[in-house]
């Protein structure tokens, strides 16, 4: 039996990759290259050696400091950019590579002159849009002026030349201060203030006013008709102007004390229409000017920004390599002398000669006086898991990972989901028109894979894009189990030829009703179109997808078992064989393994048996004659003989192993409580899954045993309990077929039998709305969950532990822009 098992493949390929822990020896002067080089290679992941120190004590925190104020300034840029509508286009021709501490120069210089360009950019928007308010009040505010001598106001102050700096553009003193400056010459006339408002505070002001001078002013607004830039935001609000009549000083003080508290802009206006014009034509040029001036630096601004954005993305990814680098440093530890960093980290066997030549390189390069040590390290811990996917198969790995990363060397169900996975989702959604239309969603996804992977996709089409090889298998395995049940959109097609049964009565027309007669050879491939529509079509439906869904189920969890075998035998876990796998196989298929037996036989052989009344009196009087449920010759001492072995399998699973183990734990340390120090590590890969990490501490029997028990129970259950599982492919595809028949017969055709051109287009629509986004979203979504729980509780549960973890190593093509 040995040699046999020796002789069985190690499936190599369907288990994680052999890693080594090393540990290098790097020279200080050749540690930032090497580095470097290992992140270009990508398959080694550090171990932290500094693990106890904050991020604030370690070597390199200063030059990881620094990477992190370059990555501020870059994002400020890429922000500016942005906002300008620019965009960051890389030269053609290839720049030189530059030193960190040029390009901290550059960008510091880049960031001030940029800084300083907003903030005087800021100054002019603020005086442009005050004039342009200045202009708006002017324009609204003298329609609700009337010139009289009895109600003089006072001469306005008029635009001096000296509000403005040298150039002209940059205000010296707002306009509500020379308002507030010139007062008005008759103290107790009727008096106005005007200005302008934003429309959402309006209201409010409004009201303040009223409550403020108790109803003694006049107030009229309208509105600006022209939106005004809010230099903070960058967005475009709406303004109202207003004017408000009053009478006494104390009304006024109060009006103004208002306008400052809900942000509204005071403006004077002349009264004298003279004045108004004169006013209005002298705002109006320094608006011309001030324009002119605004679009001068926003060019200039653009130019200086389209500077930065030709090596943006370049001084971005520097950046967050080097940040990466000193990062990566920070995890290793200085030796002794002061002149080596040591550190420690996994790669895979298959790599060792890639990371000691990228090292030979990267000693040379840096025209280092010593080499690179590199050598291996016996590991304690359980090393980190590793596999090699490709583009079609790492989605399925994805799948599999969100469930639980798979212990270092055990079986890999990824490589089995690949096929199971989409065909037990077929057998679900089995209808070969919907899977053309899912067909057609993932050959669009294939066709622009290459446009679609540069670009930045939602949450849920970057979910879709990520899945399109699962969508692609999905479709082409709903195809084929849609050919299988003959439906296309619920209607049977006779693809494969004339179907097996006729009419009964040669003159009958409807041979629904009056009924079928088989006349010859059965339909070649699927189900035989003749059954859609006939009295017993459901009946027969339910029948074939109920029993091929147990065979499934038992096939799959029968497969499970076999690699639960495998992982024994690759582990050395001789007692995991004998007291876990043969009886496991042993109850499941004793009961469940010969139910699928008795499908087969009675498929074959066409037997009206009741396979319930079998199975349950099985149980309830194996000694009982079979009668007409008789199946095969010996099928009732082949009954009792396989309940004998499922009663005697369950003791098996559970009480020799704990025995066993506590066996074996009281030979190793029988007399050895003074053992030499560190010797009790030893041979820790060829032991037991159950026994390891039992030897530093006192083995605990009890807690042994009610584990097995626990382990023994939950299998038992779980086979009663999964096999019942595997019934939802049957109602699934059954719900997928009625639904498809209803929305066909019932909305479709119905609506198909009126001569109304629009009534038949309502149903048209109604069909292709119900068949898009209940049919080919909800239905998917639900057979793609319930695929997903059979394979992680049912499949997996039989041999997967899921309790590894990734290998991440450290790789410049995975650093992302959140690394930042």
């Amino acid at each position: 039996m040995d040699d046999f098992l020796d002789k069985l493949p190690q499936m190599d390929l369907m288990r994680s990759e052999k890693m080594t822990l090393v540990q290098l020896i790097i020279p200080v002067e050749s540690a930032h290259r090497c580095v470097t080089y290992l992140g270009e290679l990508g398959l080694l992941q550090f171990r932290d050696l500094n693990a106890d120190k904050s991020p604030f004590q370690r070597t390199f925190a200063t030059q990881v400091k620094r990477c992190g104020e370059m990555s501020r300034k870059l994002r400020f840029f890429k922000d500016q950019i942005d906002k300008a509508g620019l965009r960051c286009l890389p030269r053609h021709e290839v720049e030189p590579d530059i030193e960190l501490g040029d390009l901290e120069r550059q960008l510091a210089d880049h960031e001030h002159e940029v800084l300083e360009m907003n903030s005087n950019s800021e100054k002019l928007r603020l005086t442009y849009n005050e004039l342009l308010e200045f202009k708006i009040v002017l324009q609204k505010a003298s329609g609700f002026l009337v010139s009289s001598n009895a109600h003089a106001i006072g001469d306005e102050t008029e635009l001096h030349e000296s509000t403005y700096s040298n150039n002209g553009f940059i205000e010296s003193c707002s306009l509500l201060e020379q308002e507030m400056r010139h007062e008005p010459l008759n103290q107790s006339g009727l008096r106005f203030i005007s200005g302008i408002i934003n429309k959402d505070k309006l209201l409010k002001f409004e009201r303040m006013l009223f409550r403020a001078t108790r109803g003694n002013m006049l107030f009229n607004q309208t509105p600006s008709d022209e939106e005004i830039m809010d230099p903070s935001t960058s967005e475009m609000v709406e303004k109202i102007v207003f004017v408000v009549f009053f009478s006494g000083e104390q009304a006024r003080t109060k009006i103004l004390k208002i306008c400052e508290a809900f942000g509204a802009n005071c403006y004077p206006v002349p009264e004298d229409i003279t004045k108004q014009r004169q006013l209005t034509r002298e705002v109006l040029s320094r608006l011309s000017d001030l324009e002119a001036t605004l679009d001068a630096g926003t060019r200039h601004r653009n130019n200086a920004l389209n500077a930065v954005g030709y090596s943006l993305i370049k001084w971005m990814t520097t950046v967050r390599r080097e940040k990466a680098v000193y990062d990566t440093l920070n995890m290793l530890n200085f030796d002794v002398t002061k002149k080596c960093l040591v550190g420690e980290g996994w790669c895979p066997t298959f790599a060792k000669t890639q990371i000691h030549e990228v090292l030979q390189r990267a000693t040379f390069d840096s025209n280092s006086q010593a080499g690179v040590i590199f050598h291996e390290m016996q590991a304690v811990e359980s090393p980190p898991t590793y596999f090699r996917t490709n583009k079609l198969t790492n989605a399925f790995q994805e799948i599999i990972d969100a469930y639980g990363v798979a212990r270092y060397q055990e079986a890999n169900p990824a490589v089995y989901s690949v096929v199971t996975y989409p065909f037990l989702f077929a057998v679900m959604f089995g209808d070969w028109g919907h899977g053309l239309c899912l067909l057609l969603g993932a050959l669009y996804l294939l066709a622009r894979e290459r446009k679609l992977s540069t670009q930045k996709l939602g949450s849920f089409m970057e979910m879709l894009f990520g899945g399109r090889y699962v969508i692609l298998l999905m479709a082409l395995f709903s195809i084929y189990c849609g050919l299988i049940y003959n439906e296309f959109f619920s209607v049977p097609f006779h693809i494969f030829g004339g179907s097996a049964y006729k009419c009964r009565d040669t003159t009958c027309s409807d041979a629904y009703t009056v009924g079928l007669v088989k006349y010859r050879d059965p339909y070649p491939f699927g189900v035989d179109p003749s059954w859609r529509g006939s009295r017993t079509e459901l009946p027969y439906l339910n029948s074939l997808k109920m029993k091929m869904s147990i065979l499934l189920g038992i096939a799959q969890m029968n497969l499970g078992l076999i690699l639960s075998f495998f992982n024994a035998r690759f582990f050395g876990s001789s007692l995991d064989i004998r007291y876990q796998f043969i009886p496991q196989m042993i109850f499941l298929n004793s009961l469940f393994g010969y139910l699928s037996l008795l499908i087969i036989i009675k498929w074959c052989t066409g037997s009206q048996a009741d396979l319930y009344h079998v199975m349950i009196y099985m149980f309830l009087s194996p000694t009982e004659e079979l009668g007409e449920n008789e199946l095969f010759w010996g099928q009732r001492p082949l009954q009792i003989l396989l309940l004998l072995m499922a009663f005697i399998a369950v003791p098996w699973m559970l009480f020799p192993k704990p025995f066993a183990l506590r066996k074996i734990h009281m030979e190793r340390f029988q007399g050895r409580t003074y053992g030499v120090l560190g010797t009790s590590e030893v041979d820790l890969d060829v032991e037991p899954d159950s026994a390891r990490g039992h030897q530093e501490e006192e083995f605990n029997f009890s807690e042994i045993f009610v584990h097995q028990l626990i382990h023994s129970i939950e299998f038992v259950l779980g086979s009663v309990s999964n096999t019942a599982s595997y019934l939802r492919l049957w109602a699934l595809s059954l719900a997928h077929s009625e639904l498809s028949t209803v929305f066909y017969e019932k909305v479709l055709l119905l609506a198909w039998g009126y001569e109304n051109i629009l009534i038949r287009l309502i149903g048209v629509v109604v069909f292709a709305f119900a068949t898009a986004f209940i049919l080919l979203m909800m239905e998917t979504l639900s057979a793609f969950l319930h695929a997903l729980r059979l394979h992680w509780v049912e499949f997996m549960g039989k041999f997967f532990h899921g309790d590894g973890y990734k290998f991440k190593p450290f790789s410049f093509a995975l650093i992302s822009d959140d690394d930042e």
